[in-house]
């Protein structure tokens, strides 16, 4: 696992036997916004020693709604990305959508991320492992973990062996997921490195409203029984005010709430290396 994260760049605390941790906002609203998060995980992580990449999508291409917002711009947003990472000497990630931004994005994060629904997406994988970044394939809500050897394989057969998988849970019916923790060492078990997301595995999806629910009173349940059963990096999107979030804030963690959870998975991850 260290293998992929020594080749993170600004990537720190790699010796401290903690997982990871993905965190930022759903979506980059604001160049303010991200520093006061960006900032605020840093230090964080800095103190329980927890190696930290920064998230936050430039464009949410994946909306329910027409009207649902997407993004401030995709330059703006990629330049407030490559500022965090910068000034707060930290890696950043985010996500994209078609073969044509996987150069583009590049050039101003260190890994690209795959949404869950494109997993399968040929032509995005092998774009994404010849920008030779590290890639993070989310796990498709309708896939088994078996099934994501092959989407692995395919950025391997692109000749890029950096990818971490991420499980998100599995669709349970119409309006909820589940996740199955079996999944997490079937996907290690192909050599990459496994991250947990808290906090879409707790999504609510297909809401009549059209706007996606959530429940992330249950993201430290969640992220305990993910550092329990041994995952390498936990992904949890986090806003000041979830209320008032652009996108996603059902199912975001208020960031002050951050800090707690996070020392007691510290201590779990503790009392079983």
């Amino acid at each position: 696992m260290n293998t992929i994260l020594s080749q993170i760049p600004k990537i720190k605390h790699l010796d401290s036997g903690n997982f990871f941790l993905i965190a930022g906002p759903c979506a980059i609203e604001g160049e303010e916004m991200a520093f006061e998060i960006g900032e605020q995980v840093k230090e964080i992580c800095d103190k329980l020693q927890i190696p930290f990449i920064f998230k936050g999508s430039y464009r949410k291409a994946n909306r329910s709604r027409l009207d649902s917002f997407t993004g401030i711009g995709d330059e703006k947003a990629l330049k407030i990305l490559k500022a965090v990472g910068e000034k707060l000497d930290v890696p950043v990630t985010t996500d994209i959508h078609s073969a044509e931004e996987a150069a583009t994005a590049a050039e101003y994060v260190d890994i690209l991320q795959i949404p869950a629904f494109l997993c399968r997406q040929t032509n995005l994988l092998v774009a994404a492992a010849k920008t030779n970044k590290v890639v993070n394939i989310k796990k498709g809500q309708f896939l088994s973990a078996e099934a994501m050897q092959f989407a692995s394989q395919k950025v391997k057969d692109s000749g890029n062996n950096k990818v971490l998988l991420t499980e998100r849970g599995t669709f349970f019916g119409y309006q909820d997921l589940v996740v199955d923790f079996r999944g997490i060492s079937v996907m290690q078990s192909f050599g990459d490195g496994v991250v947990l997301d808290c906090t879409h595995s707790l999504q609510q999806p297909n809401q009549t409203s059209g706007v996606t629910g959530g429940r992330p009173d249950m993201i430290e349940t969640i992220a305990k029984a993910g550092v329990a059963v041994g995952v390498d990096g936990l992904f949890i999107e986090t806003h000041p005010n979830p209320a008032v979030a652009k996108s996603d804030g059902a199912n975001m963690l208020a960031l002050d709430k951050l800090e707690e959870i996070l020392h007691v998975l510290v201590k779990i991850r503790k009392n079983i290396i």
